[in-house]
């Protein structure tokens, strides 16, 4: 089991060592959680790791346990050389669209590192404006281990959100469906409407019209 994980991190690392061997060393990977919800905002995170030092259990965070997502979180942050986050909230999703919206947040959690990186690997097939020179990898969070650790960073930072949102919003199961159009979820838009944190672009088959 340990040989198949060094396998799979080693596997992992092959994008960053080839930029490692042209010279590059703070490379940057930047991944995002939330575009799909209904409620709340798209959260990027960009995360340039220390060249040579995994972190193991590092994948995308979406084949991991809330549990595990939550050490790794920690981990990440103690041995990264930096972190940095970026948030487009409702307002900014309903004026520019989610696709929009999420390139902002990237960007923004680019901008937020406290180390100017010099390549940045960006998941999926959309580029973001900046400065740096930097290229797509699709399902990078599965082939990227600095796109994975983002990955962890963006999903724990949104969920810790939606779990002190439901404080707040007690009826709509925030903290177990973290905004997802869930059976649950959709039946409490019904029942109760909208708050300031839904989409309502995303909403609009779930609401009732007002007669």
């Amino acid at each position: 089991m340990k040989e198949k994980e060094e396998e799979r991190l080693k596997h992992m690392l092959e994008i960053e060592e080839s930029l490692y061997s042209k010279g590059y060393r703070l490379v940057c990977g930047v991944d995002e959680a939330g575009r799909g919800p209904l409620c709340g905002p798209v959260v990027a995170a960009a995360v340039i790791l220390k060249p040579g030092d995994t972190i193991e259990g590092v994948n995308d965070s979406k084949k991991l346990s809330e549990k595990k997502r939550e050490k790794l979180y920690q981990d990440i942050m103690d041995k990264a050389l930096a972190v940095g986050v970026g948030i487009s909230d409702v307002d900014v999703i309903e004026t520019v669209n989610i696709l929009n919206a999420t390139k902002l947040a990237m960007k923004q959690a680019i901008e937020n590192l406290s180390i100017v990186p010099e390549y940045v690997l960006i998941d999926g097939n959309q580029m973001i404006d900046i400065d740096i020179s930097a290229s797509t990898v699709v399902h990078g969070d599965a082939v990227s281990e600095s796109i994975a650790a983002a990955s962890i960073i963006a999903k724990v930072t949104r969920d810790r959100m939606l779990i002190k949102w439901d404080k707040d919003y007690p009826e709509y199961g925030f903290a177990k469906h973290k905004g997802y159009g869930t059976k649950a979820h959709i039946e409490a838009i019904g029942k109760y409407g909208l708050t300031p944190l839904h989409r309502p672009s995303f909403c609009k088959k779930f609401v009732k019209e007002e007669k």
